[in-house]
């Protein structure tokens, strides 16, 4: 049974625009999110459960590289709290530079995860294929038309999220 927090964290989601497989997604990235962030006490348990929860909110609009900058740009549109708008803008891959935003069209932002809890989430988002949990290695493999740099970073993500919650 959902708490409170994620039944307004859903009713956030459908209201944007998202579909039930997007709310699926955010579910099984929150449950593997929170996996990582009970391990850490110093980690804002709360923090990465909304973020993990909203990291997909941009899908409503877009479901190109663009959801995450929408997402958080969304977010802090509502008034949300700006440490869950950064998790959302973050999310990607392992982040992008504000050099890489501006070569994707983006808006160019630093986009890089750096917070604990902003890692936890673009990891566990990079562990879920839909609703289902993978390797980090068939992740990266699955992110072959990305750069090189990018998924070297990806894997330095991991073994940073890994030794952070270990």
């Amino acid at each position: 049974m959902p708490d409170s927090r994620e039944k307004k964290d859903e009713q956030l989601l459908r209201e944007a625009g998202c579909d039930e497989k997007v709310i699926i997604h955010c579910r099984a990235v929150t449950e593997v999110a929170l996996e990582y962030a009970s391990r850490n006490p110093l980690v804002s348990v709360d923090l990465v459960q909304e973020g993990a929860m909203l990291h997909d909110i941009g899908r409503g609009a877009s479901h190109t590289i663009l959801h995450a900058q929408y997402g958080a740009d969304h977010l802090r549109a509502l008034g949300i709290e700006e440490a869950v708008a950064r998790i959302v803008e973050c999310h990607t891959g392992a982040g992008l530079t504000t050099d890489e935003c501006t070569l994707l069209r983006l808006s160019p932002r630093d986009c890089m995860p750096r917070t604990t809890e902003e890692k936890i989430v673009t990891h566990a988002d990079n562990l879920i294929e839909g609703r289902k949990r993978v390797s980090i290695e068939k992740s990266i493999g699955s992110a072959i038309h990305l750069p090189r740099r990018v998924r070297k970073r990806m894997y330095r993500l991991a073994l940073d999220v890994e030794l952070l919650c270990s």
